[in-house]
């Protein structure tokens, strides 16, 4: 490792003050758009970055309580693995230029690079969770954090298990991570392409157009029936009477008494493909019955998934007060069950949130600052902060020989930082640290030793557990 402070130091200021004056000059030119961020991607800042990172760790915390390890895989590629995937979205996959006879294309998704990553390794049995950016040619809409680069967090099992059990474990999954991000009142919608498929094939839709028209009911939560069945009949070239069957099954929504009714109907029964569906799908909820979360589950015929490698139950979380927004989708695939979150979408459902309520949010996690109350106290700040660091506690100092005192208690009010260790001519005399509390005020003299040791045990607590030691003295 090698650090030249001072030449970076005036390259950094050298390269700031090129790009501000080249900003400034080509604003009203024709070459400001080169200087900008390319459309539907976005940069974070450090408030921003805090909530993310938040909201990743709940997500991975729930991956491991449920056993999942992780996995990468590379950004880019083989064209030809991710061409067909993807239905009529195939057209959003970005192409990169030709490098040397190899044609590679940006990850549409995580999925098709997961299951290449088990043809490759042959692996047959993994619970997996990858978390990554992918990209899309899309028309982006960023305030309902739609975007052409952005993160995908996938959990999926893979292998050969008893029907069932794994799908309710991602639901349960779904289930327990819109509850602990606390993101309002929401629904997971459950169907089957099977029942889909049977559908279609029952209501009288020839089977090459089955994907088509797949895609079609996929647009029911954006659209209005009305304009969805136009779109099948002027577009797709279904007959009315055909659309119209459709539109009377996907209009159904209910748990386990729907699947039990759709079983007896006349027209399902004359598609073995849907009464497995159906029969799989009373078997699910019968397993979500026992996980606890029926309350949020609800089986929609209306929920359609275009994608080719889904094959079974698919499912989506919505959230029902932001305008049915998808924050959660995914099903069964072969050879694996999975679930993906639509982590942009709760990142902007977040950022709102901490928006409209001014909330403040703490982009560092400096548990306390080492500050001097008097001039030529350096040293001994270095010293104690070099303490600190050692024992593993996140501390910060002002990089300034002879700070002011009350410049060091506003970054600490600024910045969220709870503690502030204050040292002083008398405190160094007695051997103790003048330690206070930023938002209370509230001061104790402390030895070092006893700082070092109640911020590994009991950090939050370390006024309240002075109290109870006749390790500190009072001020008076």
């Amino acid at each position: 490792m090698r650090c030249e402070s001072g030449v970076s130091h005036r390259l950094f200021s050298s390269c700031t003050l090129n790009m501000k004056t080249k900003m400034s000059r080509d604003r009203h030119s024709h070459n400001a758009a080169n200087i900008f961020l390319r459309q539907g991607t976005r940069d974070y800042n450090p408030r921003q970055m805090a909530i993310r990172e938040k909201v990743f760790n709940t997500i991975i915390s729930c991956f491991k309580r449920h056993g999942a390890e992780t996995i990468d895989t590379p950004v880019f590629e083989l064209k030809e693995t991710l061409t067909g995937k993807y239905g009529e979205d195939s057209k959003l996959i970005y192409d990169l230029k030709d490098q040397g006879g190899e044609l590679l294309s940006l990850r549409y998704d995580l999925t098709v690079p997961f299951a290449r990553y088990l043809a490759m390794n042959k692996i047959t049995n993994i619970k997996r969770y990858h978390i990554a950016k992918v990209y899309r040619r899309d028309n982006p809409a960023m305030t309902r954090g739609r975007y052409r680069e952005f993160y995908q967090c996938d959990f999926d099992i893979a292998g050969q298990y008893d029907a069932m059990i794994p799908d309710a474990e991602c639901l349960k999954i779904v289930h327990e991570i819109l509850s602990e991000l606390e993101l309002g009142d929401f629904r997971i919608k459950v169907n089957d392409r099977r029942i889909l498929d049977g559908m279609f094939a029952v209501c009288g839709v020839p089977d090459d157009k089955f994907r088509t028209i797949c895609s079609t009911v996929d647009k029911l939560d954006k659209m209005a029936w009305e304009d969805v069945k136009m779109e099948m009949v002027k577009e797709k070239g279904l007959s009315e009477e055909v659309a119209d069957q459709i539109g009377e099954y996907v209009s159904m929504q209910g748990g386990m008494d729907l699947a039990e009714r759709l079983l007896q109907d006349q027209k399902m029964l004359q598609s073995k493909q849907a009464c497995a569906g159906l029969s799989d799908i009373k078997l699910l909820f019968s397993y979500l019955q026992l996980f606890q979360v029926t309350d949020k589950v609800v089986f929609d015929l209306s929920l359609a998934r275009g994608l080719d490698y889904y094959t079974g139950i698919i499912y989506e979380g919505v959230l029902t007060q932001a305008g049915v927004a998808p924050v959660s989708n995914e099903g069964r695939k072969v050879p694996c069950v999975g679930v993906s979150i639509g982590i942009e979408r709760i990142f902007s459902i977040l950022e709102q949130k901490a928006e409209a309520s001014a909330q403040k949010v703490r982009t560092t996690e400096v548990q306390v600052m080492v500050a001097s109350a008097q001039k030529n106290l350096l040293e001994e700040r270095l010293r104690l902060i070099t303490e600190l660091w050692n024992a593993g506690i996140k501390a910060e100092v002002m990089h300034k020989k002879n700070p002011k005192l009350l410049s060091q208690l506003q970054h600490c009010e600024e910045s969220g930082i709870p503690l502030v260790a204050i040292l002083g001519e008398q405190e160094l005399k007695d051997g103790v640290v003048k330690l206070r509390v930023v938002a209370t005020r509230e001061e104790v003299r402390l030895r070092e030793s006893f700082i070092r040791e109640s911020f590994r045990r009991r950090p939050c607590h370390i006024i309240s557990d002075s109290h109870d030691t006749n390790r500190y003295c009072h001020l008076k």
